[in-house]
């Protein structure tokens, strides 16, 4: 064992009913070091997690901390080893103050009473470390999830932390923000924390991280130093497979493959967007590039009649329509899978079968009610069609990893047989090798000639689907490109003002 090692977890074996989540894995963390955890979606990141936090109980295996062993029955026991995480859904109390939200629990006493005053000067105190000078008597909604979120780990440190664990910290943040938990996170290093990252950006792996450990199907693959381990082969490894060979066939599917056009807007717009004009044609995917508040999602939920269209004209297959509502605009074989999955998505409570069924049931109507033997055989065609990894059926989605609850979005959309699929950040919070396959069914869909939107911040996975590219800024179009033009400096040059074209 190195002595060096804060933390070292040998052996781990976990084992669900009929699922093995954890098969003979190693993880080992140094004091000041940032060790990212990696691995696809159902990889065993969550369950290891969970295990080294006293959520979940190990079968097999030993946990040690400075060369001591340790027993983690609850997360009380693992913070009193210094062990705390933050999660991507900030876990504190967003109707309480920030004082009371970093004290609650451990609050200091003054003749038998909590001492308010002395939480709000401890708090302050606490929170200039992190460069936070806020109200910290105001309640916690107040403020910003990048705040929120440096709260939770001053918290985290604040109750003597040794081992901070942040899970997925970033998927939320601005690149100003992610460059102030950076900061944060390499002055705790300084400080001797030892920090778990977990995320799915792989660049921010490189650039925050000491050392990798990947996990792949509840496996160990291995524990790498960041700086000597090329991306990708780091892909490689998470996925089991080439990355490039991966990538490559998918690049070779984007053609273009456009057929007749099958919807137009014409200068359309709603509240929210104005002006819009652009036909989308059949066997091709069309790609929304922009930043973040461009107009990408307006012109989803403008076309999808979730956001009311005030201005303009609407055309699919040459016929104006006038689409007041997702209803109607199912009813016009119009597919839509918002970029929110869990609000806007998923059922949670229901299983894959009746999440599946859902928008078709909406389509044909309350009277025409799907009988258990049509819905049963479409939950298995597509189950099987799109390597949905479950059980059966009967598998509530919300036990489902991210990338399969997707395939089983997509599943609801494409049981409606729609003309036009948009897809709004469909591979975001998934793992690259359930993002690769997303992005094949998607080319393939359109090779099937089906027309596509599919909108993304990742410019890599734009480039490798799209066949046509129009160009956001400040809510405008303000390019349309094709063949060589869709590439990443062109459309950064677009979206920065330079080379405009609408052609």
């Amino acid at each position: 064992m190195d002595q060096n090692n804060l933390l070292v977890m040998e052996h781990i074996n976990k084992r669900f009913p009929g699922v093995v989540a954890l098969k003979d894995v190693h993880f080992s963390l140094k004091a000041g070091e940032i060790h990212a955890l990696l691995g696809e979606n159902g990889a065993g990141k969550s369950t290891l997690i969970k295990v080294l936090t006293g959520v979940e109980h190990m079968d097999e295996g030993t946990v040690a901390m400075n060369g001591s062993h340790i027993s983690i029955k609850s997360p009380l026991e693992a913070q009193k080893h210094g062990i705390s995480t933050v999660y991507q859904e900030v876990n504190l109390c967003p109707h309480l103050t920030v004082a009371e939200n970093i004290y609650v629990g451990r609050e200091p006493l003054k003749f038998g009473r909590i001492d308010w005053k002395e939480i709000n000067r401890r708090s302050r105190e606490l929170l200039k470390g992190f460069d936070l000078d806020i109200d910290v008597t105001k309640q916690l909604d107040n403020y910003s999830v990048a705040i929120q979120q440096m709260i939770a780990i001053a918290r985290a440190v604040d109750v003597k932390a040794k081992i901070l664990i942040l899970d997925e910290p970033t998927s939320s943040l601005s690149n100003t923000e992610v460059s102030k938990l950076f900061d944060i996170m390499n002055m705790l290093k300084k400080q001797g924390l030892g920090i778990v990252f977990v995320t799915h950006f792989l660049d921010q792996v490189y650039e925050v991280t000491d050392r990798i450990t990947v996990l792949r199907n509840g496996e160990y693959v291995g524990t790498y130093h960041t700086a000597k381990l090329p991306k990708v082969e780091l892909i490689g490894k998470m996925i089991g497979k080439e990355y490039e060979a991966l990538a490559n066939d998918s690049r070779s599917a984007v053609e273009s493959n456009a057929g007749e056009e099958y919807l137009r807007l014409e200068e359309a717009g709603t509240d929210n967007i104005s002006g819009v004009s652009f036909c989308l044609r059949r066997g091709q995917v069309s790609g929304f590039s922009g930043l973040l508040g461009s107009g990408r999602s307006e012109i989803a939920k403008l076309i999808f009649g979730a956001d009311k269209m005030n201005s303009g004209k609407l055309f699919v297959e040459n016929k104006e329509v006038h689409i007041k509502d997702p209803l109607d605009a199912i009813r016009s074989d119009i597919a839509f899978c918002s970029e929110n999955r869990k609000k806007e998505g998923i059922i949670g409570e229901l299983t894959i079968r009746e999440n599946i069924i859902i928008a078709l049931q909406a389509k044909r109507g309350l009277r025409k009610a799907i009988r258990y033997s049509e819905a049963q055989k479409l939950a298995d065609h597509f189950i099987k069609e799109l390597g949905i990894k479950t059980p059966s059926a009967d598998q509530k989605i919300k036990n489902l990893s991210g990338g399969n609850q997707q395939k089983v979005l997509l599943a609801r959309w494409l049981a409606t047989d729609p003309k036009l699929l948009i897809l709004d950040e469909p591979t975001r919070g998934i793992d690259i090798g359930a993002k690769a396959e997303i992005q094949k069914i998607v080319m393939k869909l359109a090779k099937d000639g089906m027309s596509c939107v599919f909108i993304s911040s990742e410019m890599e996975e734009m480039l490798r689907c799209c066949s046509r590219m129009f160009v956001l800024r400040d809510k405008e179009i303000v390019a349309e490109l094709t063949g060589d033009k869709i590439n990443e400096a062109y459309i950064m040059n677009c979206i920065a003002g330079e080379g405009e074209s609408k052609s």
